[in-house]
């Protein structure tokens, strides 16, 4: 489980890949590797990955053909720059939203254009992902938590601040740009307990009612 807060910028340093996938090693710059373990969990993108060996410097991972096909890591290349965050701990502090680091889809940028000291990016919107995507409510972009200012029927609006484009990889994007996309978890519970998926399968039935969601602050 991730945050959303980035906490360095890494380099791809290889990328190997065969039928059964890629091996991929990341050059992780500031990030300090003195608490990583073999299995941890490292949001690379927003993609989370387990390292499988690493050093003071770099860490390995290997990535799936699922994982190839479903993010942006099908056109990744040696020297881009990717935003890196560790698995959070118990007692680190909630700074972003809860982020899983399974993407949900590839979108583009449309547009940036300047607001006052920050800039507003505009990002293409999928009928599949719209439902899930609201104002004002989180999403998750390359693994960085933000809020999405406004809707339109097929994109939505980040106003970034200056802070966040020095600690991310943001400054690098330019129209026509794909990233990682995910949508807050929640929405796809929450979707899911409507819509009593499970039921289909498992005959159970829920209790769980849109008048009941509303009532406890979960929708309006």
């Amino acid at each position: 489980m991730f945050t959303g807060i980035i906490e360095a910028i890494g380099t791809i340093k290889a990328i190997n890949v065969s039928s059964m996938g890629a091996r991929i090693t990341i050059d992780v710059g500031s990030l300090s590797m003195d608490d990583v373990k073999l299995g941890d969990s490292i949001a690379t993108n927003g993609i989370c990955l387990t390292v499988v060996e690493y050093g003071a410097d770099h860490f390995s991972a290997d990535v799936s053909n699922e994982t190839l096909k479903r993010t942006g890591f099908a056109n990744y290349t040696v020297g881009q720059r990717v935003n890196l965050e560790k698995a959070m701990l118990p007692t680190t502090r909630f700074g972003g939203h809860i982020v899983s680091g399974h993407v949900d889809a590839v979108a583009q940028i449309s547009q940036i254009t300047d607001n006052g000291n920050a800039k507003d990016y505009w990002i293409s919107m999928s009928e599949e992902i719209a439902p899930y995507i609201a104002e004002k409510g989180s999403i998750t972009i390359d693994g960085v938590s933000l809020t999405v200012n406004s809707l339109t029927e097929d994109q939505f609006r980040l106003t970034i601040v200056p802070h966040t484009s020095e600690q991310t990889i943001m400054p690098s994007y330019v129209a026509g740009t794909s990233v990682n996309i995910e949508v807050d978890v929640m929405a796809r519970y929450i979707e899911r307990l409507l819509l009593k998926k499970d039921n289909k399968h498992h005959g159970a039935s829920s209790n769980v009612t849109e008048e009941l969601l509303a009532r406890s602050g979960f929708i309006k």
